[in-house]
């Protein structure tokens, strides 16, 4: 999880391919928020991380993750022209590997589908659960929403893209968490109007108050904020699709 991310130790760890990742560089990820209830009781579906996580402790956050390798090979539908130009990225990972990387995420710590009727011919590790619910991923139903990049200093760090998914765009029950893996505690549709009540991350607390406007006012951002952390001059830039970076 991007400013949500999973527990783990520090430094250099092995995947089941062999591979090195290094977990002190910062690594491309993606977070999805799902918006419930957007003319009534605005609502986003949230979790806890585990007391002894090694990133965020005890915070709650939206369901988000590193990208994975195997996420630019599966079969998607695509993003919007808009979306895949701001999320042009100097680390060379694709727009659509971080639409699945949410995608894959929001399954795996919370149970629910966010895909589009469809067959796999030869599902990829950490894909195979979702592709036997019969879908691929649905990265049409994304909107991207925000990046923000971890400060310096911490035990993990992100370049983490967050993308809006509405609720209606679910294939599953959005209040049956039962399909769910045990990162993320106590899930949860949390009101905007309560949200101060819980335990957030800063960077958290920041997107939601992004949200609150973006729902005051309504129709298409014409850019995607993007929290560097690194340059307190130019803390946050605007991606509006003409300049990405």
């Amino acid at each position: 999880m991007p400013f949500n991310g999973r527990a783990g130790c520090t430094g250099s760890v092995t995947t089941a391919e062999g591979s090195h990742i290094d977990k002190s560089g910062i690594r491309d990820a993606a977070t999805i928020i799902v918006l419930r209830d957007t003319g009534t009781r605005p609502s986003v579906l949230m979790g806890q991380r585990g007391a002894r996580a090694a990133f965020m402790p005890g915070k709650f956050v939206f369901p988000g993750g590193a990208v994975d390798a195997n996420d630019a090979t599966v079969p998607a539908t695509p993003l919007t022209a808009l979306d895949e130009t701001r999320l042009t990225s100097e680390s060379g990972v694709s727009p659509t590997a971080l639409a699945a990387a949410a995608i894959r995420e929001l399954w795996e710590e919370t149970g629910q589908v966010l895909g589009h009727p469809g067959a796999w011919a030869d599902p990829p590790q950490g894909w195979r659960g979702f592709a036997a619910s019969g879908h691929i991923p649905h990265a049409t139903a994304l909107q991207f929403f925000f990046r923000a990049v971890t400060p310096a200093g911490r035990p993990r760090r992100f370049d983490a893209r967050f993308f809006l998914a509405d609720v209606a765009q679910l294939q599953t029950d959005p209040d049956d968490f039962s399909n769910a893996e045990d990162e993320l505690a106590h899930l949860q549709w949390v009101p905007l109007a309560d949200a101060r009540q819980f335990d957030l991350p800063f960077i958290t607390q920041i997107v939601l108050a992004e949200l609150v406007s973006h729902i005051k006012h309504g129709g298409l951002p014409v850019s995607v904020p993007f929290f560097r952390n690194d340059d307190e001059a130019h803390l946050v830039s605007r991606l509006d699709g003409r300049s990405p970076l």
